[in-house]
C-alpha cells in the first residue's frame, strides 16, 4: 500500500489507513475494465492528478464531448475514447452542463454493459468511466439538506437510472487537500513500470474471490452486487495481486466497496424515487453465518431511525398526545444479575414512567406463559428512553418495553427499521392508538420502514395516504406476545 502510494508521488505517513484506501481507489479504473466512478469532494485534493500524470492510457477530458467523439464516428469509421482508451476521466464534471443529452443516454448504455450502438454498428469497449467534481458546501450541509448529487450537472443528475450505474462513490471530503510536505522523497515504481502493470492487471477477473469468504445481504440486487464485487477486485489488484486474500483483509475491502455502492443508493434514495429505498447493505460470513451491516459515515444522525438492526434490548416507540404532537423515543433494556427488579433511568415524564411500570407489572404476572420465569426471576433490569425529536412530548411505551424486554431476554434483535406503537393495561389488554397519520408520516420521514399496530387501529389505515402505507409496511398484533414475536420476526 505504501509503496504504491509513494510511486504516484504521495508520502504514506502522512496518511491514516482508510484515507490510503481511498486515495487507491482512485486507481481502480486504472486496473479495471468497465469500472464507473464518481468522486465530489472539496478542490486542491489531487483528484485528477493521477490521469493527467501517472499513465499514458487514460485520457482526462476538461469539458463537454461528443457521441462521435467518445464513442463512434459514423462519417469516417473510426473508434471513439471507449474504444482506445483505459479509462476516460472528465475533470470539473459541472461544466458538463451542455453535454447534449445524446452521450448521457449512450453513456448510461455503456457504463451498464460496456456496449453500444451507432447506426447499424453494435459496438464495444472496455474503458473506464471516472467523473471528479468540485462541491461547494461541506458534506453535512448537502446530508441535511439536499443529497450528495448535488454537484452534477442537471443533465447527469436527473438521469437516476444513469447514476444507478456508478460502481462507487469516494467521499473527496475526507481525504485532505495537497501540501507541499505529503509529497515523498522516499522511492517508489517507475511510473513507465506501474502504468503497464495496471494495464496488465486490467485482462485478470477477481470479482469471483469474495465468495471464498463472504455472501452478500438481501438488499443488495444484482447491480448493486456487481458494483461491489467490481471495487473489491480493484483493490484486491492493487493490493494483492497474486490474488491471495485472508478473510479479514477481504472484510475489510468488502466494506469499503459496500459502503462505496451504498453511497450512490443512499443518494437515489433521497432523490426520490421508491425503488431504491433498500439501502442496508450487508455481507454474510460463509463459516459462521454472522451477518455485518455496512453504513455510510457521513449518514449517521440523519435518519433518526436507523435501517440498519438494533441491538438486542433496543427498540424505536413512537405515539401522538391529545394536541396532536408526535413523540419519538429509543427505548433501551440492559440486562444485569439479580433478581427480578426494574430500574428506570434518566428524566422520563411521570405519564412514560407509569407506562413502563404498567407493563412490567404485566409481564411479571405473566411471564411463565410468555416463557421467560426462570429469566425474569433471576435478572434485574434497566430501562433508559432516549427522546429523539427532543421535543420532550411524552410516549406510551408499554407494548415498546415488553419488546424490548423480550428481546433482551432471548439476546435477538428486533426487525430493522420497526417502530413500535401501542400500549397495555396492567391486565394486557392492548390500548387503541389515537392516530395512525402523524407517527407513520413521521416513522417514515426518519427512516421507519415497518410499524407494529394495534390490531384495534387496522380500520384507522384507510385514512393514512397512499405513500406513507407503500413505504411503511403495517403489522398487526392482538396481544403483548404476539407483538414481541412478530417484532423479533419469530411469527
Amino acid at each position: 500500500m505504501d509503496l504504491l502510494l509513494r510511486s504516484i508521488g504521495l508520502e504514506p505517513t502522512h496518511f491514516d489507513r482508510r484515507q490510503k484506501l481511498l486515495l487507491l481507489v482512485r486507481l481502480i479504473p486504472l486496473c479495471e475494465q468497465n469500472y464507473n466512478l464518481v468522486e465530489l469532494g472539496p478542490r486542491g485534493t489531487g483528484k485528477s492528478y493521477v490521469y493527467q500524470e501517472l499513465s499514458p492510457y487514460v485520457i482526462l477530458l476538461t469539458g463537454p464531448t461528443t457521441v462521435a467523439n467518445m464513442f463512434y464516428n459514423m462519417a469516417t469509421g473510426r473508434m471513439g475514447l471507449v474504444g482506445l482508451w483505459d479509462a476516460v476521466a472528465f475533470d470539473e464534471v459541472a461544466d458538463l452542463q451542455k453535454m447534449p443529452k445524446e452521450v448521457v443516454t449512450t453513456l448510461k448504455t455503456y457504463c451498464e454493459s460496456g456496449t453500444f450502438a451507432r447506426g447499424k454498428e453494435a459496438l464495444s469497449g472496455n474503458a473506464s468511466i471516472a467523473m471528479f467534481g468540485n462541491t461547494n458546501q461541506p458534506v453535512e450541509v448537502m446530508v441535511r439538506s439536499s443529497h450528495l448529487f448535488l454537484p452534477l450537472p442537471d443533465v447527469i443528475r436527473e438521469d437516476l437510472a444513469f447514476l444507478d450505474r456508478i460502481h462507487c462513490y469516494l467521499p473527496g471530503w475526507e481525504i485532505p487537500k495537497m501540501h507541499a510536505n505529503f509529497f515523498t522523497d522516499h522511492q517508489g515504481f517507475v511510473v513507465d513500470y506501474l502504468a503497464e502493470a495496471l494495464r496488465d492487471l486490467r485482462r485478470h477477473n477477481f470479482t469471483e474471490i469474495v465468495d471464498r469468504y463472504f455472501s452478500f445481504g438481501t438488499h443488495l440486487n444484482a447491480r448493486d452486487a456487481k458494483a461491489v464485487r467490481k471495487t473489491a477486485a480493484g483493490l484486491i489488484k492493487l493490493l494483492y495481486p497474486h490474488g491471495d486474500v485472508t478473510r479479514d483483509e477481504m472484510a475489510e475491502l468488502v466494506t469499503l466497496a459496500m459502503e462505496g455502492r451504498r453511497r450512490v443508493k443512499e443518494q437515489l434514495k433521497k432523490l426520490g424515487s421508491f425503488e431504491y429505498h433498500q439501502t442496508s447493505f450487508s455481507y454474510i460470513d460463509n463459516d459462521s453465518r454472522d451477518e455485518r451491516f455496512v453504513g455510510v459515515p457521513e449518514e449517521g444522525g440523519h435518519d433518526l431511525i436507523a435501517t440498519d438492526p438494533l441491538a438486542p434490548g433496543s427498540v424505536y416507540i413512537s405515539s401522538v398526545d391529545d394536541q396532536a404532537r408526535v413523540s419519538l423515543y429509543r427505548l433501551e433494556v440492559a440486562c444485569a444479575a439479580g433478581t427480578g427488579k426494574l430500574r428506570v433511568v434518566g428524566g422520563i415524564d411521570s405519564a412514560m414512567r407509569e407506562s413502563i411500570q404498567r407493563a412490567f407489572a404485566y409481564i411479571q404476572g405473566n411471564k411463565v406463559q410468555m416463557g421467560i420465569a426462570q429469566a425474569i426471576a433471576t435478572t434485574d433490569f434497566h430501562v433508559e428512553a432516549i427522546d429523539l425529536l427532543t421535543n420532550r412530548v411524552s410516549c406510551d411505551a408499554g407494548i415498546g418495553l415488553v419488546v424490548a424486554l423480550y428481546s433482551a431476554i432471548k439476546k435477538q434483535q428486533t426487525l430493522a427499521g420497526l417502530l413500535i406503537l401501542g400500549d397495555l393495561s396492567i391486565q394486557g389488554n392492548i390500548k387503541k392508538v389515537r392516530s395512525l397519520i402523524e407517527p407513520l408520516q413521521m416513522g417514515m420521514d426518519n427512516g421507519a420502514r415497518r410499524a407494529l399496530i394495534p390490531i384495534e387501529n387496522k380500520r384507522d389505515l384507510l385514512e393514512v395516504p397512499g405513500d406513507i402505507m407503500e413505504r411503511v409496511d403495517s403489522v398487526f398484533y392482538g396481544d403483548p406476545l404476539t407483538a414481541a414475536m412478530k417484532a423479533l420476526g419469530m411469527n
